[in-house]
This record gives C-alpha cells, structure tokens and sequence, in this order.
C-alpha cells in the first residue's frame, strides 16, 4: 500500500477523506441508535437506512453532472455541503423531530451517490491504474479501522451529551476535509461537453456496465447479496434484545467489525494481486457469508461479536476488489455515470432489502432471518464463481500488474462515448 502515497497529492487526498471518514464512523451508527431511542422501534431504526438509501434512486442524473465538472473541486463543495446538511440534527429533542434524522439520512445517501463518484475519477487522475488497488487499500482500511472507537465515540457522545454534538463533530470533519482536498495539486482538463441525445448520455453507465460481461455478472452476484444484507439494520437491534442488550451496544457489534477489518484491510491489497478482482469478491462474500451463519447460531454475545470481527474482514477484501475491477474497467470520460449506475443497481435492492427487513424483524425471529441472509450470500458468491470461472482462473495465471487485454468498442455508442472508449483497456471475457 505504501507505492500510492509517493504519488503527487495522494497523501494529501488520504488525509482529507480520513477526517470524514472520521466523522461518517461517528456519525452513521447515532442515526437509527437516536431513532430507536426516542422511539422503542427496531422497524423505525431500521427505516432510517431506508431513506439513507433513497438517492440512490436518482443516481443517473447526478452521474451524469458529475462527468461535467472537474473532479477535486466537487470533491470539496460535496464535502462543504454535507457538513452544512448535518446540522439540522442539533433541533432533534423527541419523537417528534424523527423526520429531521430522516431527512439528514437522505442527504447523506446523496452525498454517497456524489462523493464516491468524484472519487473515483480524482483516482484515475491522482494514481497509475497499477497502484489504484493500493490506494483502494489503504482508503478502505482507515475507514474500516475507524470502526474500533469511532461508533464508540459516537455513543458516548451521544450518550453524554445528545446528538447534537455528534452532528457538530461530523460537520466539523466534513469541513476539515474539504479544506485539506482543496490543496491538492493536480491539473483536470475541463471535461467536454457531450452533443449526444440526454437519454444516450444518462444511460451511458448502464451500457458500460451491461456490455462489460464481468462487470455484469459480479454486480448480479453483489445484487443477490445486498438484497438481504439491508435486514442487518433492523435485525441487529433484534439480536441485541435477544441477548438483553441496550440499543448502544450496536456500538461494540460495530468496533469488532472493525478490528477484523483492520486485518482484512491490510491484506486485501495483496490478496486482490494474487487472484484478482473477480475472485476477491468472491473470497469476500464467502467469508462474509460464514461469519452472518455463525451469528445467527450463536449462543453467547462473545460469539456474536466474534463473527463479527470475521465479517469486518471480509467487507474490505469485497470493497477494494470491487472498486479496482470497476476502475480499471472503467473509462474517466464516463466514471460518474459508471459509479452512478453502480449506486443504482445496488441501491434498488437495497431499498427493497431495508424496507422488507423492517417488516420481517416484526414476524421473524432473528436467527432466522440470519440464517436467510447467510443462504443468500453463499448463493451470490456461488452465482459469480460459476458465470466467471474462466475469469477467474486467467486472473491468477497472469501477473496482476500485466491489466487487461483490448477489446473492440461497440459502434452502436454515440460519438462521443465511442472516442472515451477507444481510450480504455478492458479484458476480453472468457467464456466459462
């Protein structure tokens, strides 16, 4: 992980996304904890992923202004106007105000429509594509160890003094971050503006993500997943009464995923090199898989928390696979509409997966729908193992930093996209 920080500017980027993701630790567990508290309802606390999900929805429009402006400079007003979108939180004094913890979650999910996306393409500006598994690495590591005192801190905060100084902590990260990202030297080209009819240009992501096979098949699989994954906040408070547990300890179930992560984090960048992409997410939906099926046969917290820890592990391997395969198969003209699309596939699931997760933990006993969230991994992993097996084994014969062949550009793109394509490198699919 260490090449990326002799880039120009990544050590800088790497500092400013550590404050908010600081503050995002902090933060991101209080929300639905805050709701659960005033109200007494594990549905309600599990809702509020729901609206934090919402944007999503909306992710092609925004994909679609991302691609018109420079990456580092939306980079910082995105980070500015979430520290300012946080701040309603301080008028939350009862069950009253639960709408405005709501609204906050929606803007937060807009922020990570937006954030993430700019990202992306700041990456492919910053990093050679040999280095953007290291630079993955080392993001997704900070932000997966912040899990140790950060939901921690948060409940403390929250404990002690309210919410509301949780909300000035995170507004205060956002604009740390934002100060440090502004300083980062690197020259962008204003990006050109497409003549090509606007619905070519929104769907330009989708195309991509369609036409590139493995791209496809390994977001299936991640569909298949998150379509369960989402009862995980509403489950969690469920599991927590089974074991006599106040709604705060979420916060330690949080900070053992956090030590696995570290673990996870750390190894994942030489993982991803050794197998590749494709059978990183694999390895990571395995393990993650095992670890929610233990949980939901557990007997005693310590094992709760221990599998915990197993899935904090494989979250990361899952994430910087994932983000490197769509980076590198992904050319910069068209990495927000990518990420944007990227955002709409999972997101609808998501959606579906928070929504229906509220309804089961009503009618459902928690191990029971663990166990269902187990199956359902395991089936995911196993969908893209038998649609990519040819991938997968041509990944770990060749050397990772080799990349991809060429392959031909579809004509049927407008102008504009086809001249952004013939400058990308994406493999040839192999069939299985």
């Amino acid at each position: 992980m260490k090449r990326a920080f002799r880039q120009p500017g990544f050590t800088r980027l790497y500092a400013g996304l550590t404050t908010s993701m600081f503050g995002d630790s902090v933060m991101l567990v209080v929300l639905s904890m805050w709701v659960k508290t005033i109200t007494g309802s594990n549905a309600l606390a599990g809702l509020t992923f729901f609206f934090m999900i919402i944007p999503a929805l909306f992710a092609p429009l925004l994909g679609i202004w991302i691609d018109r402006v420079r990456r580092r400079p939306l980079l910082v007003w995105g980070h500015l106007a979430s520290g300012i979108g946080v701040l309603p939180l301080v008028l939350v004094r009862g069950q009253g105000q639960v709408w405005v913890i709501w609204a906050v979650a929606m803007m937060y999910g807009a922020s990570f429509v937006i954030l993430p996306a700019a990202l992306n393409g700041l990456l492919k500006e910053l990093v050679p594509e040999a280095m953007l598994v290291d630079a993955n690495s080392s993001l997704q590591t900070t932000k997966e160890s912040f899990r140790l005192f950060g939901p921690l801190v948060g409940a403390l905060l929250f404990t002690w003094l309210g919410g509301w100084a949780v909300a000035v902590v995170d507004a205060a990260s956002f604009g740390l971050a934002a100060a440090v990202i502004a300083t980062i030297p690197v020259h962008e080209e204003r990006p050109e503006r497409e003549e090509s009819h606007f619905w070519h240009q929104m769907t330009a992501g989708l195309r991509h993500l369609a036409r590139d096979r493995v791209l496809e098949h390994t977001l299936i699989g991640f569909g298949l997943c998150i379509l369960v994954f989402g009862f995980s906040e509403s489950v969690v408070y469920a599991l927590l009464d089974g074991f006599d547990k106040p709604a705060t300890w979420v916060s330690a179930i949080v900070t053992a995923q956090g030590v696995g992560a570290i673990g996870g984090g750390l190894s994942s960048s030489a993982v991803v090199r050794r197998v590749g992409e494709v059978a990183g997410c694999v390895a990571g939906l395995a393990v993650a898989a095992v670890s929610i099926l233990v949980m939901a046969a557990a007997q005693q917290f310590s094992v709760v928390l221990a599998a915990a820890a197993v899935m904090g592990a494989a979250m990361p391997l899952m994430m910087v696979a994932f983000m490197t395969l769509l980076q590198r198969r992904t050319p910069q003209a068209i990495m927000g509409r990518v990420s944007a699309a990227v955002e709409v596939v999972m997101g609808v699931p998501q959606a579906i997966s928070l929504a229906v997760g509220s309804l089961l933990v009503v009618i459902l006993s928690y191990r029971t729908i663990l166990a269902i969230m187990g199956v359902v991994t395991l089936l995911a992993s196993a969908y893209i193992v038998a649609m990519l097996r040819g991938q997968i084994l041509e990944d770990i014969r060749r050397p990772f930093a080799d990349g991809p062949e060429v392959t031909a550009v579809d004509p049927a793109l407008d102008p504009a996209l086809d001249r952004a394509l013939d400058r990308v490198v994406v493999p040839t699919p192999l069939e299985p």
